[in-house]
């Protein structure tokens, strides 16, 4: 069952429109304990900048991380909305992980895109190759009801949270590959973020 947080952050994630200073000033606290991280709410990346795609013919999926050291780039409202998501679902991951003694999983948004009608996929095929090592999802968590279906219609959206075991490398280039279709985008992606690392941290030594 769909919790109406998750739905909702979801949905406010998908229309851009969640209101970034209800949760910027919490953010914000946390700051000075997240050695390593850029302060939330400097960030200017557009979703797109960080979304891996994958066309598969007849859907097409959208990978986003949910690591927040990628997500504290984003632009104020992204970041909030895909904060809030991860957030809201933090007590499900850690009971979905337990039991394979993962403690620290590593989680990404999933969306998939009907591109035609009755278009099936099956979520269990998208792995993740990351430092010659393969990585399937340990858990998968939906967030749209139609997720459940593995069925979309042309145009429609389901989504899910993918959770895999730690080592996949954030900083370094990794593929997404499902029923033999690969894609390398992210590589291209950490160049965009790697500018707006080096951005952040200028506009920081200049403060």
């Amino acid at each position: 069952m769909v919790s109406p947080l998750k739905w909702g952050c979801l949905m406010a994630f998908a229309a851009g429109t969640l209101p970034f200073a209800a949760h910027h000033a919490r953010a914000q606290d946390t700051t000075s304990q997240d050695e390593g991280l850029p302060p939330a709410g400097l960030g200017s990346l557009r979703q797109e900048d960080i979304a891996v795609r994958l066309d598969l013919g007849n859907v097409q999926f959208r990978i986003m991380p949910l690591d927040e050291l990628i997500l504290r780039l984003l632009a104020p409202d992204s970041y909030a909305a895909l904060h809030s998501l991860r957030e809201a679902s933090d007590d499900e991951i850690r009971q979905s992980v337990e039991r394979f003694g993962v403690t620290e999983p590593v989680a990404f948004l999933v969306t998939v895109f009907g591109r035609q009608d009755q278009a099936e996929f099956d979520p269990e095929r998208l792995v993740i190759i990351s430092r010659n090592r393969l990585f399937r999802p340990i858990a998968i968590l939906p967030i749209t009801p139609l997720w459940n279906q593995h069925r979309v219609s042309q145009r429609e959206t389901a989504a899910a949270i993918y959770l895999f075991e730690n080592g996949i490398a954030m900083l370094e280039p990794f593929t997404v590959e499902s029923d033999r279709v690969r894609s390398d985008q992210w590589e291209r992606s950490l160049r965009r973020i790697e500018r707006e690392r080096a951005r952040i941290a200028n506009r920081q030594r200049r403060q």
